[in-house]
């Protein structure tokens, strides 16, 4: 198969779908690989590492997209790269059409086969290709919602932990899932007051025998996120329902009762976040204020840290798009029903039935196409 990878043209995103060493994979499989010149300098990979390993370098963008039969991405295709869509192309990156409808209409139009990284559910239930983002952007937004805290960055001017003689931050984690366990491990580890709300109490339960009596769980409902928001310094938007919307749990009217200063780090954003303000927002201009709260809303947060996130990422996505080549979409899905999970779209149809319902549109049957 011929397979690509361009360089992310979403501003500020460093990251990029294929090492050098997943060239050498695919050429091993007997594979045909193209990249595009500097695609990987973001990442601190360089052109001569993928030509060594066996990739032909393309000068632009648009001559790989017309070479190749899949393309493999980190982020979703922006507006000024639908122009290179084409029947059958394998589309092997992060979706999120939920969130997208241009997008998702371009690619069925195109029939663009859209294979989406953030719904692959294997058959235990976990999600492999959005795991290694979902641990990044969860220890990131602690990071990230200690710095915009501080008063030089519109934050009340609280520290995390605190010092002997003064109160710790109060963080409040919205979800208790991947993105949710890892923004409350750091929390812990910086020695805030943690509390985490989810709807799951078999999570709830897991966190609570990991981390005891250093953070407190709670059933989330609304009336349970209304408290815990306004006595919060720093709140994680941290839910998801895999290629869905996501729910809007923060209200605006949450607002006027949290602590001026205070900080919404809404990781949700990518599926339109959980909170009613969120608005996306990009490395450059990472926040804005709403009714004195600062809000970080940042669609790409792991592409801050490009080298690590790149090597997480294509450590899950190998193995899979290696199936794909080597069988072919259709093939690939016979012999390994997870991937069934993972086509967004197909042949101009919808076939995730989660973006399907967020626009009230037909899913059709996947199996049924591909039979």
């Amino acid at each position: 198969m011929r397979i690509g990878c361009v360089k992310e043209i979403k501003n500020n995103e460093y990251r990029v779908g294929m090492t050098p060493d997943n060239v050498k994979g695919y050429k091993a499989a007997g594979h045909e690989v193209y990249i595009e010149r500097d695609a990987g300098a973001g990442s601190g990979f360089r052109t001569e590492e993928y030509a060594a390993a066996g990739a032909v370098i393309m000068e632009t963008a648009k001559e790989v997209w017309d070479t190749v039969e899949m393309m493999i991405k980190v982020k979703e295709p922006l507006e000024e790269e639908y122009e290179y869509f084409h029947k059958d192309l394998i589309l092997y990156t992060y979706l999120h059409l939920a969130a997208d409808r241009k997008l998702m209409e371009a690619m069925l139009k195109a029939g663009v086969k859209g294979v989406a990284y953030e719904t692959l559910i294997e058959r235990d239930g976990s999600i492999p290709l959005l795991a290694p983002m979902s641990q990044i952007a969860g220890r990131l937004s602690l990071q990230e919602g200690a710095k915009y805290l501080e008063k030089p960055f519109g934050g009340s001017g609280v520290l995390l932990s605190g010092v002997p003689g003064t109160p710790k931050a109060d963080v409040v984690i919205l979800g208790a899932g991947s993105v949710g366990t890892n923004a409350c491990k750091i929390a812990v580890g910086m020695g805030a007051n943690v509390t985490v709300l989810d709807i799951n109490l078999a999570r709830l339960s897991y966190l609570d025998d990991i981390f005891g009596a250093r953070i407190q769980t709670l059933m989330s409902t609304d009336a349970a996120i209304e408290n815990a928001v306004s006595h919060a310094d720093l709140v994680i938007g941290a839910v998801l329902i895999p290629g869905k919307a996501a729910p809007k749990l923060i209200k605006k009217e949450y607002l006027k009762n949290m602590r001026p200063g205070s900080v919404i780090v809404d990781v949700a954003v990518d599926q339109g976040g959980c909170c009613e303000t969120t608005k996306v927002t990009y490395h450059d201009k990472p926040t804005f204020a709403v009714d004195g709260v600062v809000h970080y809303c940042v669609g790409n947060m792991p592409g801050a840290v490009p080298r690590t996130s790149t090597i997480a990422l294509t450590n899950a996505t190998l193995r899979y798009g290696l199936e794909i080549a080597a069988n072919g979409l259709e093939a690939a899905c016979r012999k390994n029903d997870v991937f069934y999970s993972a086509i967004n779209t197909y042949n101009g149809a919808i076939t995730c039935k989660n973006v399907a319902d967020s626009f009230e549109l037909e899913c059709k049957d996947i199996k049924a196409l591909i039979s």
